[in-house]
């Protein structure tokens, strides 16, 4: 078959990895626990923001455009906190990839975390490994059935929560938990459960590695973070090579027992080198050393390596120590622009006003003449109250020239913002005209907002448009 004629796609070929125990696994299952419990118990989290305010600890306010984090709240004109976040999350995987391989892969991947449980539940209710391939390859009778079904229930029961639990996060959960019950939610909440319930069903039951390998970019990229120094894990061919069942000098300390292939997710050797499909679970390693316990040799033929050791191994030098392969000028870099930008959003979240204003000329036309020759521009300010109650704002400016200024609807020159909210106020700026061909035909001046209860003040600089009386 020419190459052309090769399919791009291949059939996925069923992988039934075997239960291994080890340091390796049992971090995974804290992982797994961990990110699960934050993923499912966050939305019933409650946090008193005051009566005026959800008391959902983490909730994404799409009605009211506001994100909610504990005591941080994110208003729509202050995305990039968002922005921000989502920069350091990339620079982090780029870091830990640098350093540790595909670990991001390997532990928190939510495919990952949802494929260990659903193959968790597959072991509970099918057996390990060897039972589950003699029931794939058996006839479709009761038993199979029974135990099919059984499985399916229980990954759909799982699904359903992790849709539910994501729709959570987007409105008060206990009242969304009460209508999506009493069929009175809204059609987008059960569209969005429906989909997420489907997506993890398919992807965590029955596509598992490949979605990895075919859907997510992550494995084709990640090479471009890697180099020898970076520390991932691998097999000592020099001490495993050539492969034997016999115990002697002619044989490595591989004795070819399959262990690492059977308890792989992703259904590859080590033994052939670094792949993409690896995820650097470590499950492996797992399963190597604890047949190297009961043959009675070293642990390691399998472990946490840096290509760069490979040779000073060989000849039975000392080796690089591990602080050494991980603080590299790569790494280092990735740490310092991960940490500049944290620092500056943490400086940006502490020093931003609890009031805050916007001012938008209006430009057409710029300024008019009225009757009297009154020169009048237009301005439309949005004030945002942070406040959890009704502040009442005055609004004033200073300039060079002389200025009047009065607010549409109102007198007065203040203006009450509801708790929470903002207030769009059109402003009028009033001047004389100047007769002096000389004067500017623009005019600095700046808009002063104070928050007469707590004294607070803001500022916003634009400009005048027409000649004005010094």
């Amino acid at each position: 078959m020419s190459s052309a004629d090769q399919p791009l796609y291949a059939p996925r070929e069923p992988i039934f990895p075997k239960r291994v125990k080890g340091t390796f696994r049992n971090l995974k299952w804290w992982v797994m626990f961990l990110t699960l419990g934050v993923y499912y118990l966050t939305p019933w989290i409650r946090w008193d923001r005051g009566p005026a305010l959800p008391d959902q600890a983490v909730l994404v306010d799409m009605a009211n455009r506001r994100f909610y984090f504990f005591w941080i709240e994110i208003w729509p004109h202050e995305f990039y906190f968002v922005a921000g976040l989502l920069i350091m999350a990339g620079l982090g995987l780029f870091l830990f990839t640098s350093a540790l391989g595909r670990v991001w892969c390997g532990y928190t991947c939510p495919q990952t975390v949802w494929t260990d449980l659903f193959i968790l539940v597959e072991r509970w209710i099918e057996g390990d490994r060897n039972a589950r391939l003699r029931l794939w390859k058996s006839n479709w009778d009761l038993r199979k059935w029974r135990l099919r079904i059984t499985k399916w229930i229980v990954w759909l029961l799982i699904a359903v929560a992790t849709g539910g639990a994501w729709v959570f996060y987007f409105a008060d959960a206990p009242t969304l938990l009460h209508d999506l019950i009493n069929f009175q939610a809204a059609s987008i909440a059960y569209a969005s459960i429906a989909i997420l319930t489907a997506t993890t069903f398919v992807f965590g039951g029955f596509m598992r590695e490949q979605v990895c390998n075919y859907m997510c970019p992550w494995p084709r990229i990640q090479a471009a973070m890697m180099d020898d120094d970076t520390i991932t894990v691998a097999y000592r061919e020099w001490r495993g090579e050539p492969r034997g069942k016999k115990h002697d000098n002619t044989t490595g300390d591989c004795i070819d027992c399959m262990a690492c292939v059977n308890v792989c997710p992703a259904g590859i050797d080590i033994r052939d080198g670094q792949q993409m499909e690896c995820i650097t679970c470590a499950l492996c390693i797992d399963a190597c050393d604890d047949i190297m316990d009961k043959i009675g040799k070293p642990r390691g033929l399998i472990d946490y390596l840096a290509l760069s050791d490979e040779a000073a191994e060989r000849a039975g030098e000392p080796v690089k120590p591990v602080w050494k392969h991980i603080l590299r000028p790569r790494t280092i870099l990735y740490t310092a622009l991960w940490s500049l930008i944290g620092f500056g959003l943490v400086f940006a979240l502490f020093i931003r006003a609890d009031i805050d204003l916007t001012v938008s000329p209006v430009r057409n036309p710029t300024f008019v003449t009225l009757s009297d020759g009154t020169i009048r521009n237009i301005y439309d300010i949005r004030l945002r109250n942070k406040q959890g109650d009704d502040r009442v704002f005055h609004l004033s400016l200073t300039s060079d020239a002389i200025l009047r200024i009065d607010l549409e609807g109102t007198d007065e020159r203040t203006v009450t913002v509801p708790a929470n909210e903002s207030l769009l106020q059109r402003v009028y700026v009033s001047a004389r005209p100047q007769d002096d061909a000389s004067s500017a035909d623009t005019t600095a001046l700046r808009f002063w907002v104070e928050d007469l209860q707590s004294q607070e003040r803001a500022h916003v600089d634009t400009i005048f448009h027409g000649r004005t009386q010094q």
